[in-house]
């Protein structure tokens, strides 16, 4: 899949990078991808895949301090929906369906929240539940890394800044499922520890422990919760918990799956994504 860039200006002089790609099959309907923390927006490729087949018009949009987009300190969840409505509107794109995974899930259950009248259905691959969710013990099962860089998030931006540029890399515990598919170059490599990608990352961690301004049990359009029961990363209680207060949403957990591996199945959530549009 070929990407072109797309820069769009925002009212407070911020750059929002997209990229969209131009391959076949765009009469098809459009999909907006939501990253990973410290992606630059390049999905990842059973994502690329899948789209092609399908015929797709794709647009990933590099959220604040991701790519070539501006940081944006204080960024919520919430944020991300007038950006995604400016590149929306700079192409031209009035209805579209969203597809997030990981960090990037929760901000494209946003968009479907916040932009009823243009997000068509949903995706949400591996997604966080918000921090207050009643009932949802939200770091049980959690990778220990990812539980120390998630509370030092809650401590504020300071304290977490300071924790990312002392520890630099963590040691993840990566289930060999999940290591099977990373070995297999799916995603293209990112720098992790230079001071842009702590600030990228610190800024995604806060918004995923803060409010997020935006409740997940307000959406009404088509969504899939697709999850792996093996996820260390956001453990499937998180998908549970959003299919509780999202009665309408599809679950799809697969008892085999982890965080990354679950991006095998999404052949079959964007043939489902694709009767939607």
């Amino acid at each position: 899949m070929q990407l072109d860039a797309v820069d769009v200006t925002m009212p407070d002089g911020r750059r929002v990078a997209a990229r969209m790609s131009v391959s076949r099959g765009s009469d098809r309907g459009t999909v907006f991808w939501h990253h990973g923390t410290l992606r630059d927006g390049t999905p990842p490729r059973p994502v690329v895949t899948a789209a092609e087949r399908l015929g797709l018009r794709w647009v990933s949009v590099a959220r604040p301090g991701h790519g070539r987009s501006t940081s944006r300190p204080g960024r919520t969840v919430a944020s991300v929906a007038p950006d995604v409505a400016a590149v929306a509107d700079h192409l031209g794109v009035d209805r579209f369906a969203v597809v997030g995974h990981s960090a990037g899930a929760p901000h494209a259950l946003a968009c479907t929240a916040l932009l009823p009248d243009r997000v068509l259905a949903a995706v949400a691959i591996g997604a966080f539940a918000p921090r207050d969710t009643p009932g949802l013990d939200w770091y049980a099962h959690l990778d220990p890394a990812a539980t120390l860089s998630l509370r030092a998030a809650e401590q504020g931006r300071e304290h977490k800044l300071a924790f990312d540029r002392a520890h630099p890399t963590l040691r993840w515990l990566h289930p060999p499922i999940d290591l099977e598919a990373l070995d297999q170059g799916w995603f293209p490599d990112t720098d992790t520890t230079g001071e842009a990608a702590i600030t990228a990352r610190a800024d995604d961690h806060i918004a995923l422990v803060t409010p997020w301004g935006v409740d997940p049990g307000t959406v009404r359009c088509p969504t899939v919760l697709l999850h792996g029961d093996g996820d260390t990363f956001v453990p499937a209680t998180h998908a549970r918990a959003l299919g509780a207060a999202m009665p309408q949403a599809e679950k799809w957990v697969s008892p085999v799956d982890g965080h990354f591996s679950i991006l095998r199945r999404c052949d079959a959530a964007l043939e489902w994504l694709r009767r939607h549009l």
